[in-house]
This record gives structure tokens, sequence and C-alpha cells, in this order.
């Protein structure tokens, strides 16, 4: 089967890489020839760092390579199976692009979105032919992070769901169902990981670098909220917390915070532009944190309850079943455990006392425990069966 990739940026290419490497001819266009040959450059120096560490021969990564088009005609997608968009996250750009996409290609060839947030079912409504439109959500980068999201829109095939996930399975990833709704899975289970630890600051409760600590050693995820904000940029995580805030229609659960507000506003990305909730200027020292393990526990306790409610309710609203929660956030965003095996293990009932507390507290919707936690809670029951 032909892919044909719109968008030469990270993501784009990260696809055209995967697609290549599971032996299919591959074109990847974008409007930029300068975005173009960058993103050939990349790959070459990508398949040559392969190369030396034993993973592919020299042969190989040559007919990889050879197998990607680099176009800045999307008149070249013409025969292809399957045509991913991988651009600028605007909804309506993304139509007019679906709309051309399907004046190039065969009734049969399926159109898929990579959005990590808009609506698929708005993105479909450009296209005359709707039941071929699906999203595909890949993570950055692709060729490293299995989790793919398929995210069928209301009027997306059965066939068009079963064979773009046959096909993404195909290619090595682990894919997930998700429903159409905002942030899917992943996007949507991870705004507390942000949003609680910027309130727990906010509050004076501790700084960025406590918090961090408490997440990463009491807690072994892998980054901390604030260095991995830092990572992400706090210009797109702002972005994307405002727009789920809105497409939720400004639920309290999903409130943006001021202090991101605000450092978005002062050029504070992050790594990128040397400064964000660290200094990352050459010779600056980084802030240590109060090792305090009662303080860290508190934290961590906060923060996870909070994410375990965001998970338990993407259950009771249908946005996928409880495996595919905990595969997302495992396999999506390197979550320590799944966040429903993690309540099963601290206790359901804790779980539900401990966010009770909170809502108690503050007297904020935010806090409010899942209906789906009562009624589990109420009937004595697990989200998996415990060993």
């Amino acid at each position: 089967m032909k892919i044909s990739i719109l968008g030469a940026g990270s993501m784009g290419s990260g696809i055209a890489q995967v697609a290549a490497q599971s032996g299919h001819q591959v074109v990847l266009a974008d409007t930029k020839q300068d975005q173009l040959e960058k993103a050939k450059s990349s790959l070459e120096k990508i398949m040559g760092k392969l190369v030396e560490k034993g993973k592919m021969t020299a042969e190989e990564a040559k007919t990889i390579q050879n197998r990607i088009n680099y176009s800045i005609d999307i008149n070249d997608f013409e025969g292809s199976g399957l045509v991913i968009e991988a651009i600028v996250e605007n909804l309506d750009i993304k139509k007019q692009v679906f709309e051309q996409f399907e004046s190039i290609v065969h009734d049969d060839c399926i159109l898929a979105t990579n959005t990590s947030s808009l609506s698929v079912a708005s993105i479909a409504a450009a296209c005359k032919k709707a039941d071929r439109v699906i999203g595909i959500h890949f993570f950055n980068p692709a060729p490293l992070m299995p989790l793919v999201e398929i995210i069928p829109a209301v009027q997306t095939s059965a066939e068009t769901t079963k064979i773009s996930r046959d096909l993404i399975d195909s290619w090595g990833k682990v894919t997930v169902l998700a429903k159409d709704t905002p942030g899917f899975i992943v996007n949507r289970v991870a705004r507390p990981f942000y949003g609680e630890a910027l309130r727990i600051y906010e509050e004076g409760v501790a700084d960025f670098a406590t918090i961090d600590w408490a997440m990463t050693e009491l807690g072994e995820f892998r980054m901390g909220p604030f260095t991995l904000m830092d990572y992400i940029g706090n210009d797109v995580n702002y972005t994307v917390t405002e727009s789920v805030f809105a497409a939720f229609y400004y639920d309290p659960r999903y409130k943006p915070s001021f202090t991101q507000k605000r450092h978005s506003e002062a050029g504070w990305y992050g790594r990128k532009s040397g400064r964000g909730y660290y200094n990352y200027a050459e010779g600056a020292v980084l802030p240590e944190p109060n090792k305090d393990e009662v303080l860290g526990h508190k934290i961590l306790n906060r923060i996870l309850v909070m994410l375990i409610n965001e998970a338990v309710d993407a259950v009771f609203l249908n946005i996928a079943s409880p495996e595919d929660v905990d595969l997302a956030m495992t396999k999506g965003v390197n979550y320590p455990k799944g966040l429903l095996k993690w309540a099963d293990e601290i206790g359901l009932e804790k779980v539900l006392a401990d966010l009770e507390t909170l809502h108690h507290e503050y007297g904020e919707d935010r806090y409010r425990p899942s209906v789906l936690l009562r009624r589990m809670v109420r009937e004595k029951k697990n989200f998996f069966e415990l060993a």
C-alpha cells in the first residue's frame, strides 16, 4: 500500500519513517521545500545512527530511505491507500486540505488526521465520503513511541476503523480505540498532571523542584510536571490546556493556570527559550528540592487521585475501555503503571475518600469524584482482578 503524509515536521517525518520501515512506498509532502530537505537530512542522520548501532545494515537503511519520495505537490498522493495529515492544529486549514485530498485520491483511500485534540467529526464533515475519515494519533517521536490512538468519528465506517487499526498494528505499534472527544485518552487523562501541580505551587504548598522530586522519586514518573512542561514548551502546553477547557464547555476540572499563562506571556517557554519554570542558561544552577517525604507523599497522592479520577471518568463516559486507558497512559506518556491498576492497588475506597476530602475542603466542582468511582466503591468492585 502506498502511504502519503502531509506535513514534514518532526511528527510527519517520523510517521514517514515508520511507514517506510514497514515496507511501504511513502510520499512525504510539505508546502516548504526547505522543510522537506530538513526532513530528508534528519532521516539520513537517524538511519546512520541505526547502522552504527548495528540495528540495520547500510543496505537496509538505504532501501528504507529510497522508499520515501519528498514532494511539494500533493497531487503525488494519487494512488495512495492511506493519507495521513500532520499539519498545524487549525480546524479550518485541516478541512481545506481534506477537501483537496478527496479531489486527488480514489474513493477507497482512507483519509486520516493526526490531530491531538480537534474534532475528527468536524474534519470528516468537509468530505463528501466522510465514512473513510478517521483519527490516527501518533505520539512524538513517532518511530520511538509505541502508542497510537485510533479515533473513529461518528461518520467513520466500521470497515475504515478495522483496516486502519490492523494496518497500524502491522507496523508494530500498540493501538487503542478512543471516542472522538476532546483530548481523546492521553491528552484528556493527563491534564491533572500539569493542572494540579500548578495549583499546588500557586497555593504555596511547594516549589517547582519539590513537586517534580515528589513525582519522580516517590511516584516513579519519568519526568516531573514542571520539567515536562518545560520540555513540551509552556506556549504549546498552555494553548492545549485552553483549548481543552473551552472544548469541555469550561468544566472547572480543566481550568488553566495563571502561572503557566504568565510564563507563556513572558516568553519563558522552557528548554527551547532557555528559561521556563527552570533556568537553562549555561552555568545556571537548578534549585534543590525539599526532600521531606511526608510533604512529598501528600503532593504525589493529590496529583495521583486527580489523575485516577480522570481515568475513571474516561471509562464512565465510554471514551475507552479500562484496558485501553491503562495501555494509553503507560505506552503514550510512560506512566510507571496504569492509573486504573494503580487505583485497584491503592484501594478505590481510599481514592474516593481522598477526592471527597478535597471536594469538601475546596467546595469546587474540580474535585468532584466520578460517578463510576462511587458506584464501584458501593458495589465493592475493582477494575481488574487483583492477584
